[in-house]
C-alpha cells in the first residue's frame, strides 16, 4: 500500500521531470551537432575547405521568395559539394508566395548567384525543371538561358547504365493538375501552418526543447495524407516503367524518400523548407538521400563565423606586409 501511495502521489511529478530532462538533453546534444531553429539551422557550419565529391546533385523545393525557405542552408550545401551536374527539380522559386507579397531576401539572391557560379566558373551542367510554384516557365519551355537548360522533364543516365526519369511530380497530384484554386488554397494553409510552427518552435527554443515540425507529424499521422503519398509514389513508379526507366527522381510533396517500389528505384529529394535534403549520385553510380544535418558530419565542421558576408564576394588580398614595407621606406 505504501508503494502504491508513493507511486500514485508522485508519478505525475516524476514523469514531468523526466520529460523536461529528456527535452533539455536532446537540446544539448542538438546544440553540439547543430540544430534546426525557427530561423534556420543553427550551430556548426561547413569549413571552407570541406567538400563532398559526387557526380550529380538533385535538389528541389527551395521555395525562394517564401519566408520559410532555408536558402542559406541550401547555399552552404551547394558550396560544399563538387559535382559535374546539378538538377534543380522544380519549385526553386515560389512565385505564388511572391504574388502574395512575400519578400525576396539576400539569401535568396545568394542561392541564384551560387548556381550561376557553379555553371559559369566550374563547368557544372545545370538542368532546371519547372514545378507548380514556378509554373510561369511553362509557356517558354524548353529554353536555354546561357549554360542553364529549362525543361519539363529530364532523363538522367547513371554511371551504371540505368535510366532515371526526373520530374517535379505535380503532374501526378490531381489537386495541382485539375483544381488550381484548391492547390493555391492548400498552399496558403500550408504557409499558415508554417507560421504557427515558427511561433511554436520559438516557444520550444525558449524552453530548451529541440525543433518540432507540426506539418511533418500531421503528414505522418493523418491516414488520408499517408494514403495520398502512397498513391503518388505508385503513380510515379508506373510512369517510370511506361518511359522504360529503372528509376524516378521527384520532389513536390516535401517528403524525402529512397526506396525500391517493385522494379523501380523511387527517389524524392524532399525540400529546403523543413526537411533540408537532397539526392546525390556518387561517382560509382550509387544514389543517396542526404540530409543537411548529416551532411555537416560528412565534411569538416567549425563554429559558424560571425561575419555573414556574401559567400561569392571576392575578398581583397592582404596588403599588411606591403604597407609596412612602404611605411619603412618613407621613414628613411
Amino acid at each position: 500500500m505504501r508503494i502504491d501511495f508513493v507511486t500514485d502521489t508522485f508519478s505525475p511529478d516524476i514523469n514531468g521531470v523526466a520529460t523536461n530532462f529528456e527535452g533539455h538533453l536532446e537540446a544539448v546534444v542538438s546544440a553540439k551537432r547543430g540544430r534546426m531553429t525557427p530561423n534556420g539551422f543553427a550551430g556548426k557550419r561547413p569549413r571552407n575547405d570541406g567538400k563532398l565529391r559526387v557526380r550529380t546533385v538533385f535538389i528541389s523545393d527551395v521555395h525562394l521568395g517564401s519566408p520559410d525557405s532555408k536558402a542559406r542552408e541550401a547555399v552552404d550545401f551547394l558550396k560544399h559539394v563538387k559535382c559535374e551536374k546539378l538538377v534543380l527539380n522544380g519549385d526553386i522559386i515560389d512565385a505564388w508566395s511572391l504574388r502574395r507579397g512575400a519578400k525576396w531576401s539576400n539569401s535568396h539572391t545568394k542561392f541564384v548567384r551560387t548556381v550561376l557560379k557553379m555553371s559559369e566558373k566550374h563547368d557544372v551542367e545545370v538542368i532546371y525543371l519547372r514545378g507548380n510554384h514556378d509554373d510561369i516557365l511553362d509557356r517558354f519551355l524548353p529554353l536555354s538561358f546561357g549554360p542553364i537548360k529549362f525543361v519539363r522533364e529530364h532523363i538522367h543516365q547513371s554511371t551504371t547504365g540505368k535510366r532515371y526519369l526526373v520530374v517535379h511530380g505535380d503532374g501526378f497530384d490531381s489537386v495541382s493538375s485539375h483544381h488550381r484554386w484548391l492547390a493555391v488554397a492548400g498552399s496558403i494553409g500550408y504557409d499558415v501552418l508554417l507560421r504557427i510552427n515558427r511561433i511554436y518552435n520559438r516557444w520550444r527554443a525558449w524552453r530548451g526543447y529541440a525543433y518540432y515540425s507540426l506539418s511533418q507529424k500531421i503528414k505522418a499521422r493523418v491516414k488520408s495524407a499517408v494514403s495520398y503519398i502512397d498513391r503518388y509514389e505508385t503513380q510515379l513508379q508506373e510512369f517510370a516503367l511506361h518511359r522504360r526507366c529503372q528509376g524516378i527522381i521527384c520532389g513536390h510533396i516535401h517528403t524525402p524518400e529512397d526506396r525500391q517500389i517493385g522494379d523501380v528505384h523511387y527517389l524524392n529529394s524532399g525540400d529546403w523548407v523543413e526537411s533540408l535534403s537532397a539526392i546525390v549520385e556518387h561517382l560509382d553510380g550509387r544514389f543517396e538521400l542526404i540530409r543537411y544535418e548529416d551532411f555537416l558530419d560528412r565534411v569538416a565542421t567549425e563554429p559558424e563565423p560571425q561575419d555573414d558576408s556574401d559567400p561569392l564576394a571576392v575578398k581583397p588580398k592582404k596588403k599588411a606586409g606591403l604597407q609596412r614595407q612602404m611605411a619603412a621606406s618613407n621613414s628613411r
